[in-house]
This record gives C-alpha cells, sequence and structure tokens, in this order.
C-alpha cells in the first residue's frame, strides 16, 4: 500500500519545469486506479500516516511544512483540504485564504502579506491561494498591476520573469530556514469546470459558492493555461517542486495530495524528541508522587 503512495506522489512531481508541457497531464487522468473504493481505502491510509507524521513534527518542532495551492475556480481546492487534512490536529495546522489584496497590502512588496503567514516550526501551513496570484491574475489582468503603483521603470517586459526569479529565491531561503515548501496545481479541464459550475446553479444550497466573476475568468482559460505552464515552467525546483494533479476526479486529487505530503514528512526522518537523564529522573518523581496519593 505504500507504494502506491510513493508511486502517485513521484508520478506527478516537477522538479525541473524546462521542458514541461500542460497539454502532457490529462485532468482526467487516474494513474492505475480505477476504483474510487480503492482510493477510498488508501486515502483512509494516508490520513492516519498524515495524523502520525504530523504529531512527530509538531513534538520534534524544527521543521514547518508550507503546502501552496493554486487552481481554476471549482478545480477543488477547499474539498482537497478539507479530506486530506481531516485527521490532523488543529492545534497544529493553519489554513490561510488568499483574496484580492488590501491597499494596506498594495502598498507593500508583492510577498510581504504572504510571509506574515508563515507557518511556525512544528506546524502545518496550508496556502489556498498564495503569492502565486501575482504571477497568474495578475498577469491575466494588466490593470491589477498598475493598482500596485509601482514605479514605472520597474514594469518592464521582464517583470514576469523578475517576480519567477524572486520567487525561487523566497522558496530558497524557506528551505535554508527548515521550511519545506510543497506546491500544488489542481488540473481541472474546462469542460469539468462548467459541469461543476451547472452544479453550483442547479443547487440552491450550493449557491453561495457560485459568483459571476467566476463565469467572467473563464473567459481567460488560454491566458490562464499559459500562465500556469509558464509558472511551473519557472518554479519547479528539487527543493520546493510542484505536483500538476488530475482533478477532474475529486477522490483521485485527494489521494495524490496526500500521497505528496505523506512522502515529504517521511524524508525528513520525524522523531520525538529524546529525554535526557534528568528529566526521567523529574518524571519517575511525579509518577511515585502521584501513586503515592491517597
Amino acid at each position: 500500500m505504500h507504494s502506491s503512495l510513493e508511486y502517485l506522489a513521484e508520478r506527478y512531481r516537477i522538479t525541473n519545469g524546462k521542458k514541461f508541457r500542460l497539454k502532457d497531464v490529462d485532468p482526467a487522468d487516474t494513474g492505475m486506479l480505477k476504483s474510487p473504493e480503492k482510493a477510498t481505502e488508501l486515502l483512509q491510509h494516508s490520513v492516519q500516516l498524515l495524523s502520525e507524521f504530523q504529531e512527530k513534527l509538531y513534538a520534534q518542532d524544527q521543521w514547518a511544512l508550507l503546502i501552496i495551492f493554486q487552481a481554476m475556480d471549482a478545480a477543488g481546492k477547499d474539498g482537497t483540504i478539507k479530506h486530506v487534512m481531516s485527521g490532523v490536529n488543529p492545534q497544529g495546522c493553519e489554513v490561510t485564504s488568499f483574496k484580492g489584496p488590501s491597499a494596506l497590502e498594495l502598498d507593500h512588496d508583492f510577498l510581504w502579506r504572504s510571509t506574515k503567514a508563515l507557518p511556525e516550526r512544528g506546524r502545518i501551513g496550508i496556502f489556498n491561494r498564495s503569492y502565486y496570484e501575482e504571477v497568474l491574475v495578475v498577469r491575466v489582468h494588466p490593470d491589477f498591476l498598475e493598482k500596485q503603483t509601482l514605479p514605472p521603470k520597474l514594469v518592464t517586459k521582464d517583470i514576469w520573469k523578475e517576480r519567477f526569479a524572486d520567487i525561487r529565491a523566497f522558496e530558497s531561503y524557506l528551505g535554508r530556514n527548515g521550511v519545506v515548501v510543497r506546491k500544488f496545481f489542481l488540473h481541472v479541464s474546462k469542460a469539468e469546470q462548467r459541469r461543476r459550475f451547472l452544479e453550483r446553479l442547479n443547487e440552491p444550497k450550493k449557491h453561495w459558492k457560485f459568483s459571476a466573476a467566476d463565469v467572467e475568468e473563464r473567459g481567460h482559460w488560454d491566458e490562464y493555461m499559459e500562465a500556469y505552464e509558464d509558472m511551473i515552467r519557472h518554479t519547479a525546483t528539487r527543493h520546493s517542486p510542484w505536483y500538476v494533479v488530475p482533478a477532474d476526479n475529486k477522490w483521485f486529487t485527494h489521494l495524490v495530495v496526500a500521497s505528496a505530503i505523506i512522502e515529504t514528512l517521511e524524508s525528513l526522518h520525524l522523531q520525538f524528541p529524546k529525554v535526557g537523564k534528568e528529566k526521567l529522573r523529574e518524571l519517575a518523581a511525579a509518577k511515585r508522587a502521584l501513586l503515592n496519593e491517597k
């Protein structure tokens, strides 16, 4: 069972994006798995493993894990977080959702608001969207860049390559400080997004999830796909890889993400802290005191 998880993590991991092409990843792919029931069994096992690793991560208090989710609307980011992290102690995990920047955030560099939300040592931080929006939605909508009031001479044709370089440097810096970065692009097809949008429109209890802006963004689909491909090509590295996860089948998406997180935590060789002789004597004394209570 564990080998199946390792296979899934490796299959969709991108550590060098120079030759990456988004069209090579089928959003409906399910690898060797054809049964949602088998995937559910594997996911339950994965959730248990993740719970055990997270407890050690918290106790050891040396590493932090930053998980980044990027995707088109309705690709399943919220559901993936809910299902994959269902066994994690809430005290050791925090989810940050990034919406449109505030006036205060626009008066700072584009990494500022994300830096404030980085996880502490021993914890898992999840970014539902992230600083990568700065090379995605801002790239597709140039008027968003104008609102950042950068000095005109800094807004050149090379600004996206410069931001890619800044992001790579930032993630390298995090890695050298014990923050492990793993990034997931949930790759949903345009046809499946349409189906999910219609499902939201047809079910009153899902109306709250829908916004007219979602359809407007869908009109920029090809531009977004180009931006995602370029982003992955320039920011997939060995120390902070991208996982391009097929997202047309939610049961498979959840399993791939869980597999990648487990593989990452396992690679850290996490252990519960060992206590010294003085601490052992202190524990023994406490035990004796409790046993001698009348």
